[in-house]
């Protein structure tokens, strides 16, 4: 049976020998070893179940098998360099970076600063709404990059996908105007008891965010927020929680809408764990850029630094939910 996955390198070394009838020339000729050549050259005759060459102590023939494998082989290795070149010259394809919303992010700044730093790599922003959502198209291979909170996605999703943490990001609550919390400056946590803060409940693109939400709210007398319509875009959005007139949990980057004020929650000062979000194996000079991106901007921000009287997720914490 003939293998399907031979590698290119062994019909080369073929090809060589195949051509010079010597195997000494032949590895000059190629600039390796001739033992090297003669190891690959066996593991071809092994994987073929067919002896290429006659040996003798003084020349080398090609068998029938030899000369029946020549042009086929030819014929894979101009392939092999035709794609080769095929993708050298047109430079890798773009990336495509899904931000979660098409306003203000920590994955925005990420991006931004990755297309500066590689200028001649062409890095696409998408606008898909949750990481449950967008991790599963990543997977897929239709997204190459997304960001959020990695450890809420499910393990079998998770265990397909690398993760690295970019930022802990402080949380807000947007507020109807009017609300008798609009008017302070920050909201204490305990300050929302009685209240019902949405969370992205019932929309299955957004699991990992409501189950941190879940996860912060739980024992403070704050409930999670029924299902609402799900929303495309800020106008939708800020008309269907105009109607709800719910509190709604968002990060303090989330951009302002009319009709509502954003106010920093405090008393802890919660944070959600946003990482980048990439399939395994995958390499791209793209993602290479937003890695050193996020790295820097890190640095200059101090954005994985963590403040005291601050919560995160029991799964970043070893269970305590504390800073």
């Amino acid at each position: 049976m003939i293998p399907r996955d031979v590698e290119p390198r062994l019909l080369r070394g073929f090809v060589a020998v195949a051509e010079e009838l010597h195997f000494t020339r032949a590895a000059a000729r190629l600039y390796v070893a001739q033992q090297a050549l003669s190891r690959d050259v066996r593991r071809l005759e092994t994987a073929l179940g067919a002896a290429l060459f006659v040996r003798t102590t003084r020349a080398v023939e090609l068998t029938g098998d030899g000369e029946r494998l020549l042009p086929l082989a030819r014929r894979v290795l101009a392939a092999h360099e035709e794609l080769a070149a095929a993708f050298a010259s047109a430079g890798p394809r773009p990336l495509l970076v899904d931000l979660n919303t098409d306003g203000p992010s920590t994955a925005r700044t990420v991006l931004e600063r990755a297309r500066e730093l590689a200028p001649d790599c062409e890095l696409m922003a998408r606008f898909e709404s949750g990481l449950t959502y967008a991790a599963a198209e990543v997977a897929a291979g239709r997204l190459d990059v997304s960001f959020g909170y990695a450890d809420g996605l499910a393990p079998a999703l998770r265990a397909r996908l690398a993760h690295r943490p970019v930022r802990y990001e402080p949380l807000a609550v947007l507020l109807p105007e009017g609300h008798p919390l609009a008017g302070r400056a920050e909201v204490p946590l305990d300050a929302l008891a009685g209240e019902a803060v949405y969370a992205g409940a019932g929309n299955p693109r957004t699991l990992e965010w409501t189950g941190l939400a879940r996860e912060l709210l739980a024992g403070r007398g704050i409930a999670l927020a029924p299902p609402a319509p799900v929303a495309v875009g800020k106008d939708e959005f800020r008309r269907v929680m105009a109607k709800t007139r719910n509190p709604v949990l968002v990060t303090v980057d989330f951009v302002d809408l009319p009709g509502s004020v954003k106010r920093p929650l405090v008393a802890p000062v919660p944070l959600s764990p946003l990482s980048m979000v990439w399939r395994k194996g995958f390499h791209h000079p793209g993602l290479d850029a937003l890695h050193r991106a996020a790295t820097a901007l890190g640095a200059e921000h101090g954005w994985l630094d963590v403040p005291p009287a601050s919560w995160r997720p029991a799964a970043l914490t070893g269970g305590n939910g504390g800073g």
